[in-house]
C-alpha cells in the first residue's frame, strides 16, 4: 500500500503506525499543499493527507484509510468490539482528530511549519493555544486515564494512537506538558512513544522535524 503525505503529519503518522501494528507494509510518498504523485492528486481531490493508493483503489482521510485497513486485517485488534469500548475508541479518535489537533496545530504550524512553507507564523496564536487550550486537553486526559495507563480496555488501542498523535507534534516545539501537574498524561504519552511502531515512525520523521525547527 502506498501512503501519500508527510510523515510528520499526525494523521499520516496515525495511519503508518496503525499499518505497522497490523503487519501491513506501506510505502510513503511525499505529498501535500497541492503537490504529489498522480495517485495522490486523484485520490485526494480536496488536498487532504494522507491518501491511500492500493492498486486501483484510491482513498483519502486517515479514519477512512484505517477503516479499510482494519477490514482487510482484523487482527491484531486495535478497535475493540465490545459496544462501549468500541464507542469510546471512536470518540477518542475524534477527540484526537479535532479537539487535540485543532489546538496542537496552532502551536506546531506556527512554530515549526509556517516559515518552511513561506507563510507568516502567528506566534501569539501558538502561545495562546499553549497557555489556554492545551491545559484543558491535558486536564481531560488526566481525568480519563485509568490506572492501567491506557484509554480503553487497559491496552493499547486506536484510542491511544489517535489521541497521542497531535500531542506528539506539540511536544516537538512546546514543553507545556508538566509531568508534575499531569503525571498520568505524561506517563501515557511516554508509553505511547516507546511503543516500537510509534518509535519507528518518529525516527523516520525526525530529519523533517529537525529541518523545520532549525529553519
Amino acid at each position: 500500500m502506498i501512503i501519500h503525505g508527510a510523515r510528520v503529519s499526525p494523521f499520516v503518522r496515525k495511519v503508518l503506525v496503525f499499518a505497522t501494528e497490523k503487519g501491513i507494509e506501506t510505502e510513503v510518498r511525499m505529498a501535500g499543499f497541492g503537490r504529489g504523485d498522480p495517485g495522490y492528486l486523484e485520490g485526494s481531490p480536496f488536498g487532504k493527507i494522507p491518501a491511500l493508493e492500493d492498486g486501483d483503489f484510491l482513498l483519502c482521510d486517515s479514519t477512512a484509510i484505517i477503516t479499510y485497513m482494519d477490514a482487510l486485517h482484523p487482527e491484531p485488534n486495535l478497535i475493540p468490539t465490545e459496544a462501549r469500548a468500541r464507542a469510546r475508541t471512536i470518540w477518542f479518535e475524534e477527540f484526537g482528530d479535532t479537539i487535540a489537533q485543532q489546538a496542537g496545530q496552532k502551536i506546531f504550524f506556527n512554530r515549526a511549519v509556517a516559515k518552511r512553507v513561506k507563510r507568516e507564523p502567528d506566534l501569539a496564536a501558538a502561545d495562546r493555544a499553549e497557555a489556554e487550550e492545551m491545559p484543558k486537553i491535558y486536564d481531560y486526559l488526566e481525568k480519563e486515564l485509568p490506572e492501567s495507563g491506557w484509554l480503553v480496555e487497559d491496552r493499547f488501542t486506536l484510542a491511544d494512537l489517535a489521541a497521542a498523535c497531535p500531542i506528539i507534534n506539540v511536544g516537538y516545539c512546546s514543553d507545556g506538558l508538566d509531568a508534575a501537574r499531569w503525571p498520568k498524561v505524561a506517563a501515557w504519552l511516554a508509553a505511547v512513544k516507546a511503543r516500537p511502531s510509534v518509535a519507528a515512525a518518529m525516527e523516520e520523521e525526525a530529519p523533517a522535524v529537525r529541518a523545520m525547527l532549525d529553519n
